[in-house]
């Protein structure tokens, strides 16, 4: 809920130990995924040889991938009533793909690969984030958010550190960094099955008449499909997902920021998973205190803040002008733009969602704008080989600023749905 000065909540700030317990699980499983996605532009343009086209259909399945399964792990967890086991699938599918990376040696061996690991990340941050919902007080629930994904971020900028590492000290080192990435992401799995409790949501949908309804909307005609459909119906939910499929659709992958970089800079290779640490640091410092804002003046407008943060980062990489300070300044307002709109995000689809389906809600929300950022990264790319590096920012960016004053007028109906909620 949208807290102002006038409307403080008179309860405490608690932090769940289930909370705790997610944030350390998703802290190994980010040191497995980013120390592989610190190195995987690199890997595919420069190791394997491959264009930039290629790299852009990979980010692009890196980006949606998860869409395909995520709107249905929300609805199997909300079936269930049993979050856990259905996220403890897809971390344990995400192992899986990780053993992959260690034989994958070509575009299409590689894009499997990938297909796998990020369709596990898709099964498992519905019903991750709907834990992190009903474990969490509602007067703090973004900043909740918040304090997963500090812990989650700093296993994000750990992973680009050690492949760093692993890249200075032995030069073309990838499959070091793979199995690395393996460790690591066992060590997730493991936490999540032995330590995170195993219990029912206390919204679970076979507890309620509001529970029975889901119920019948499953047998009915259409299945999951109308369940889907009857939340883009829901009119501050169906203004949050069209406002996110517009922002997704301008927002371009982490890899072609720091490529970009690169090519203006031409710094050595075994610096460039620096790029993801810097932005990663910036994304854990900022997310609690991001969280916060959205608690008290609107978790819409904190969403859109972002995105013009992500505004300022494009017009960053597009000048002509390089050197450390404005290469700091792209990663700090990346990272900005993370903190605001990650965990911001997820709090006002729960929010917005009726509680029987609150992770099909969030999973919604979630496609949605994977699917867009699918479409991103591909036309993206197609911007790179075509104009080159900083005409196709300059083309992105002029977009999003004339989509952020429409995105205003779409969910500030939104807003004030939540803030009554």
């Amino acid at each position: 809920m949208a807290v102002d000065k006038a409307h403080r909540p008179a309860v405490r700030f608690r932090l769940s130990p289930v909370i705790l317990w997610l944030g350390v699980v998703s802290m190994a499983t980010d040191i497995s995924s980013e120390s592989v996605a610190a190195i995987l532009p690199l890997y595919i343009t420069g190791f394997l040889g491959l264009s930039v086209i290629a790299f852009g259909i990979i980010d692009g399945i890196n980006q949606g991938a998860s869409a395909l399964v995520r709107i249905a792990a929300g609805w199997a967890s909300d079936r269930l009533g049993r979050p856990k086991p259905v996220a403890l699938a897809g971390y344990g599918l995400s192992l899986l793909a990780r053993v992959g990376f260690l034989f994958a040696g070509g575009f299409w061996s590689l894009a499997a690969v990938v297909t796998g690991d990020r369709i596990g990340k898709g099964i498992r941050t519905a019903p991750r984030d709907a834990l992190i919902s009903t474990a969490a007080q509602p007067e703090y629930l973004a900043r909740h958010f918040g304090v997963h994904r500090m812990l989650d971020n700093i296993g994000a900028a750990a992973g680009p550190l050690i492949a760093f590492v692993t890249l200075f000290l032995i030069p073309g080192g990838y499959g070091t960094v793979f199995v690395v990435s393996l460790a690591f992401a066992a060590i997730g799995v493991a936490a999540l099955a032995l330590v995170v409790p195993d219990r029912r949501s206390v919204r679970s949908p076979r507890s309620s008449s509001r529970g029975r309804e889901f119920d019948n909307q499953v047998r009915g005609r259409g299945g999951l499909l109308r369940i889907h459909w009857h939340l883009f119906r829901k009119p501050g939910l169906g203004r949050l997902l069209t406002a996110s499929a517009l922002l997704g659709l301008l927002t371009v992958g982490d890899g072609f920021i720091y490529l970009a970089l690169q090519d203006r800079d031409d710094f050595a290779v075994h610096w460039f998973p620096l790029l993801y640490v810097g932005t990663n640091v910036v994304f854990l410092l900022l997310a609690i205190p991001m969280g916060r804002l959205a608690d008290r003046y609107g978790r819409g407008k904190v969403f859109l803040a972002g995105h013009l943060a992500l505004l300022a980062c494009y017009c960053c990489a597009a000048v002509p002008v390089g050197g450390l300070g404005p290469t700091l300044l792209c990663l700090t307002l990346l990272g900005a733009f993370y903190a605001a709109t990650d965990g911001v995000l997820a709090a006002f689809a729960s929010q917005l969602t009726p509680p029987d389906l609150l992770a099909t809600g969030i999973g919604t929300v979630q496609t949605v704008m994977a699917l867009s950022r699918v479409a991103s990264s591909t036309l993206f790319g197609l911007l790179w080989f075509t104009w080159g590096p900083a005409a196709a920012m300059v083309v992105v960016g002029s977009l999003l600023a004339v989509a952020l004053p429409a995105s205003f007028v779409i969910l500030r109906k939104a807003e004030r749905q939540a803030a009554s909620a």
